[in-house]
Parts: C-alpha cells; structure tokens; sequence
C-alpha cells in the first residue's frame, strides 16, 4: 500500500525543520515555509494563547536563539485532512538537555498545515526549561 501524501508531506517538513539553520534562508527553511499555511494557528505545549500566522511564528524565533531542538522521528499517520507524528524531542538551552516525547497534530489542507497542536508526556518539565 502506498503512503498517504501527508505522511510524506508531514516527514518533508519535521527532516527539514531539524535540518534548518536559522540564521540563513536556507532550503530546509523554504521546505517549512511551504509546509504552512500562511494563517497558520500554531498551538505551543504549554502555552494558553496560540501564535497566530507565519508572520508571528518568525517573529518569536529570537526567543529561542539559544535553544536547538532534534525530533526524531518515530511514526506518521495521515488521512486527507489530519496527519500525526510521534516522537521525541532532545531540546539543549543554556548548557542544559531535557527530552521528551510529543504527538504533533497537523490539519492540514491542499497540502499544508493550517493548524498544529502538540501534545507531550510532560508538559510541566517542558514549561519549566523554556521559561
């Protein structure tokens, strides 16, 4: 059987947001841009409110200037509108490593993200290290 569009889709852009290097417009940096919807709604672990459009997601990366984050990879599933990726997040900031593992869910239509929502195994621990 071959694999849903965004199973491939969702792969494509969790690869190139490890891959990406944000001080430059690079391609993995051009791979995420097209993977989301330009009024993206961008639900945060921890977060109440969620970011809100492309526009506002660039703005916040200062914020985290001094964080790398690796996904690896463990699962994707999808159906035309939905697609789920399981699994784990190695998150280093200020000398410090906290990993944890998440279910991103995407909604996605003609082939990108219009909502993303994470869900993790501890959202205290999370809350904590970005503070």
């Amino acid at each position: 059987m071959a694999e849903h569009p965004n199973v491939a889709l969702v792969r494509r852009a969790m690869q190139a947001m490890n891959d990406m290097d944000m001080s430059k417009a690079d391609e993995e940096m051009a791979v995420v841009d097209a993977f989301m919807a330009d009024d993206i709604v961008w639900h945060e672990i921890g977060r109440a409110e969620p970011r809100r459009g492309k526009d506002e997601l660039r703005a916040t990366m200062s914020e985290f200037s001094d964080t790398t984050i690796h996904y690896e990879l463990h699962d994707v599933i999808a159906n035309d509108d939905h697609a789920i990726a399981l699994g784990t997040a190695t998150a280093t900031r200020n000398g410090k490593t906290l990993e944890y593992r998440t279910a991103e869910i995407f909604h996605i239509r003609d082939g990108r993200a219009t909502e993303r929502w994470a869900f993790s195994d501890d959202t205290a621990k999370i809350v904590a290290f970005f503070a």
